[in-house]
């Protein structure tokens, strides 16, 4: 293993940027990104300028937290095979097709609706919308991890956020211009169309190797010992069981025996590490259309410029990790990811000032894009290549669901207290967060090393 101290060249951590599996994310970050806005800040935008009560477009929010649940269905994506797709394409391109689909239906029949007594309708597309995002997430992030070694997971991360950040530029910038110019309905099919780029990517894309699913069961001492006392019973009982054990249980298991007493402070800080910047969200958009920016505004300030600023801090906390390691470096996104929340109350207090928009747009996505790069090789480097598709779920999931949850109380909260209120509250949500990333970085047991500076 190499010294804690040691660290790659700038040239080698420049270099991994070049590789095919990481340039694989740059597509599938852009197919996971594009219909993540559309469920959720761009949703709101159009039910604000249809004449939706704010409080209403809050409890939208609540929409997000399928993203937070998906671990219950990870295990089916992980290990289940889909007739015909899984035996041409394999486990986790066939899941990846298979969502699209679903995304792209959702958002063809949201073009047809009319939010403006709709809600109900336009709720239900958005659920679809999300479940199959959700599910084409759970499907890359195994992709991910299992197509190339821990020491390029940091930079596949970093392509991840930048195509990502893309698919929310073309769901953010791209059809609120659309909307302005023709009208929502011609926005949300565009965006329909868009979704070909993942299914592309899906069909280009070589399989990653793994062990079938007969000889992962096979070297599950619990399934084995299932097996065992299960002698004599039908044997489709037999394979449900064997199936089940491998699937749900083990996955779980795993964790804690690997990290026993520190498994449950780890799950705790992957819970809160996001709930500042996510509690947040879903009450960006209205502060912006109520302080009287424009659409078009709203799309070349808080989408081009503020994904731009996102780009650079995935590329910038990628580097860094690839330099010095992921200890320090999630101290520092921690931080900035929570203090950054304070642009915004200022923003409030101000009223409609372009330069302090741009100021909190420049501090928040450039903050939360090293944020993410870090985190997300936080994350794989918890993740057993054995359970890859269930644990990483369970990881995601429990890092959105605190902040999904909260924010759907953000509109109740604006209207009671006012933005600048919530926005302090969201800052002070993420203390913990820096708190607990601080002793996870003393921890060398829990983060891995950087890799060795190159002779």
């Amino acid at each position: 293993m190499p010294h804690p101290t040691a660290h790659r060249s700038w040239r080698g951590a420049l270099a991994i940027y070049l590789r095919a599996p990481v340039i694989t994310m740059l597509f599938l970050g852009f197919s996971a990104g594009l219909p993540f806005l559309l469920v959720f800040s761009t949703l709101s935008a159009w039910l604000r300028s249809d004449g939706v009560e704010v409080a209403a477009i809050g409890f939208f929010a609540w929409i997000g937290m399928l993203y937070s649940i998906k671990f219950f269905w990870a295990p089916v994506v992980d290990r289940l095979a889909l007739p015909l797709l899984t035996r041409r394409l394999g486990q986790r391109r066939s899941w990846m097709l298979l969502a699209q689909l679903m995304i792209a239906l959702g958002l063809a029949a949201l073009a047809s609706l009319e939010p403006q007594g709709n809600l109900p309708l336009v709720a239900a597309c958005a659920l679809l919308v999300a479940f199959g995002s959700a599910t084409q997430d759970i499907a890359i992030d195994a992709f991910r991890i299992e197509s190339a070694p821990e020491d390029m997971q940091a930079a596949m991360a970093s392509t991840y956020i930048i195509g990502y950040r893309g698919g929310l530029l073309a769901a953010g910038a791209g059809a609120l211009y659309v909307a302005a110019a023709v009208s929502w309905e011609a926005a949300y099919l565009s965006m329909a169309a868009l979704v070909g780029v993942g299914v592309i990517t899906v069909l280009l894309r070589p399989e990653p190797a793994r062990l079938s699913l007969t000889t992962q069961l096979i070297h599950e001492p619990r399934v084995r010992a299932f097996l065992r006392v299960s002698r004599g019973r039908p044997k489709w009982l037999r394979r449900l069981g064997a199936w089940l054990i491998g699937a749900v249980v083990c996955p779980f298991t795993d964790f804690f025996t690997r990290h026993r007493r520190k498994a449950l402070w780890l799950l705790v800080f992957v819970a809160v590490f996001r709930i500042s910047d996510l509690a947040m969200a879903s009450m960006a958009n209205p502060l912006y259309i109520d302080l009287g920016f424009t659409l078009a505004t709203i799309a070349n300030v808080t989408n081009i410029f503020g994904i731009a600023m996102s780009i650079s801090g995935g590329l910038l906390g990628g580097l860094l990790v690839a330099r010095y390691g992921i200890g320090s470096i999630l101290v520092l996104g921690a931080a900035a990811a929570t203090l950054t929340n304070l642009l915004f109350a200022a923003l409030a207090l101000a009223g409609q000032s372009l330069p302090l928009l741009v100021m909190a747009i420049v501090g928040d996505n450039l903050a939360n894009g090293l944020a993410s790069a870090v985190f997300i090789a936080f994350l794989s480097s918890l993740t057993s290549k054995a359970y890859t598709a269930t644990q990483y779920a369970l990881f995601s999931s429990l890092m959105t669901l605190p902040g999904k949850f909260l924010s759907g109380f953000g509109g109740l909260v604006v209207a009671a207290e006012g933005y600048a209120t919530f926005f302090v509250i969201s800052t002070l949500l993420g203390l913990p967060a820096i708190a607990l990333a601080i002793w996870i970085s003393r921890d060398r047991s829990l983060v891995p090393p950087p890799a060795p500076r190159a002779s």
